[in-house]
């Protein structure tokens, strides 16, 4: 098999032709992606479940807005978490989190949030995640289902996630820059 390279720690934006309601205007961040596939979540789907309603231990340590996230379509029983950890460690990672890109990496839930409180300076809770099977995202890539851009630091922690798509896309070079202001319904134009 011939080697994958990278993307974990950049964004999926959906273009405006991608079909899938589950990815209309969705940035996902990839947590993931290798030769044996890809895991990212959707950074701007905000639920309306309060944070302190489903782990209320991690409530405290939520950013805001302090809802629970849908972070894609599979597993939505299931719960992941990012936070930062700014400066990072020169001992290692924190115990209970471990680092996906630059700051940002996945907190591990069944730990005691006392354990992280004092590391953390921002924390985002997703229900569920997006996955790509080998060579998948990449078929869809080529495609032009996602742009592929770099995130920024503040991206996973938006204060407004409903801006995300626009945000993201308006910052680019070029042409890009101009699809962020593709109407929500084509039609009525």
């Amino acid at each position: 098999m011939t080697e994958v390279s990278s993307l974990t720690g950049r964004l999926l934006v959906a273009t405006p032709a991608l079909a899938d309601p589950n990815f209309d205007r969705a940035v996902v961040l990839l947590l993931d992606h290798d030769d044996e596939g890809s895991l990212g979540v959707v950074l701007n789907r905000p639920t309306p479940v309060d944070v302190q309603d489903v782990l209320s231990s991690w409530a405290a340590l939520a950013g805001r807005p302090q809802v629970i996230f849908q972070g894609g379509p599979v597993a939505l029983d299931s719960a992941l978490a990012l936070a930062v950890v700014p400066g990072g460690s020169v001992e290692g990672n924190p115990l209970g989190w471990r680092r996906v890109h630059g700051a940002i990496g996945l907190v591990d839930l069944e730990a005691p949030p006392e354990l992280l409180a004092g590391e953390l300076s921002s924390l985002r809770i997703f229900a569920g995640y997006a996955g790509w099977a080998p060579g998948q995202l990449e078929e869809e890539l080529v495609e032009g289902a996602w742009y592929l851009v770099d995130s920024e630091p503040g991206d996973v922690f938006s204060p407004s996630p409903e801006r995300l798509w626009r945000s993201v896309l308006r910052r680019q070079r070029g042409e890009l820059a101009m699809v962020a202001t593709y109407p929500d319904d084509p039609s009525l134009n």
